[in-house]
């Protein structure tokens, strides 16, 4: 009689366990890159992996080859039962608006976007703090007094990036010089390494020693242009230190995989909860990377100059510009 309690007993579990596994089926859909892009689609990419590393639950994902696709691409994973759905990416909002209405059940995360839907969780991030601290890093490691920035698709988002790391080059070094430039108006600007390259080289010609970049898969050919020249770049979205060591100065980290993780998890847990989400420096949801592939790069006065800033942003102390508050840039 015992033995048959402790059989039913570990069924039940075993049961619990697998109705758990079985209540959520994730999904993920990937901007234009591609999802092993080496920044924002990687990123989310790893937030998933490690909700699966954790729960055995992996995500259903899709990668859109064309913005024809994308409304398409979200309806059939709604169809699908799919829940939560979560979008990589501000091009998805015109979908996302059409579709959450047609599914009201379903809980859906844009990232980088606001879609006020009762279904709907907007994860948006202050970029302009974690750029303003690689801009003090950047005009602390400039010989030249000249630095770059190579922007994607030249929209008020990245220009968030842009403002906020002259605002970080200016403010500690005010006779350093930026120079800017984008790769394109279009989708396409996020996928294109020979044209980051040639942008960069361009810079490099100027007098730019450290050149940092917020363009997706393009920043790619910025990070090997910089390298090839002798020069320092510096990453975005993800930890890119690894892809050129002793190359990249440090990387502007933008925590997607979190906001990717929290989704899937929350509706694990039942606590799926819609609105708008803001990660800042004082979130933990933007950064810098310091690790074995650039710590020889960051010296102790850097270091020191860097933590004090983060320290006064999250206080207060320094507010940090947001572009997309007034459209306009005072660096």
């Amino acid at each position: 009689m015992k033995r048959f309690v402790l059989g039913l007993l570990a069924a039940t579990a075993m049961s619990a366990s697998a109705f758990a596994q079985e209540d959520i089926k994730p999904g993920l859909l990937f901007d234009l890159g591609g999802k092993f892009d080496k920044s924002f689609n990687e990123a989310s990419f790893n937030g998933a992996e490690k909700f699966r590393e954790e729960t055995g639950i992996k995500a259903e994902e899709f990668e859109i080859s064309n913005d024809a696709q994308r409304e398409q691409a979200l309806r059939r994973f709604a169809e699908d039962g799919l829940n939560p759905i979560v979008m990589a990416g501000f091009s998805w909002a015109s979908a996302l608006e059409v579709v959450a209405e047609e599914f009201p059940e379903t809980n859906f995360t844009i990232i980088d976007m606001v879609v006020e839907k009762p279904n709907v969780r907007s994860v948006v991030y202050k970029e302009q703090e974690g750029s303003y601290l690689v801009g003090v890093l950047a005009a602390m490691a400039s010989e030249t007094g000249t630095v770059g920035f190579v922007g994607g698709m030249q929209i008020p988002l990245i220009s968030k990036f842009e403002c906020g790391y002259a605002s970080g080059v200016m403010e500690t070094n005010p006779e350093a010089t930026v120079i800017r430039n984008y790769t394109g108006d279009t989708p396409a600007a996020w996928n294109d390494p020979t044209r980051g390259g040639e942008i960069t080289r361009s810079q490099i010609d100027q007098g730019a020693d450290v050149v940092y970049h917020a363009a997706g898969g393009t920043g790619v050919g910025v990070l090997q242009t910089a390298a090839d020249a002798g020069k320092l770049g510096i990453g975005v979205d993800s930890n890119q230190n690894g892809l050129h060591p002793g190359s990249v100065l440090t990387s502007m980290l933008k925590r997607v995989d979190v906001a990717v993780y929290n989704a899937f998890s929350d509706a694990r847990n039942g606590e799926f909860s819609p609105g708008i989400n803001v990660l800042g420096l004082a979130e933990d949801g933007v950064g810098y990377a310091v690790d074995e592939n650039n710590e020889s790069l960051i010296t102790e006065e850097m270091k020191t100059a860097v933590e004090e800033a983060k320290a006064k942003i999250i206080a207060g102390e320094i507010e940090v510009h947001d572009y997309m508050s007034d459209n306009s840039c005072p660096y």
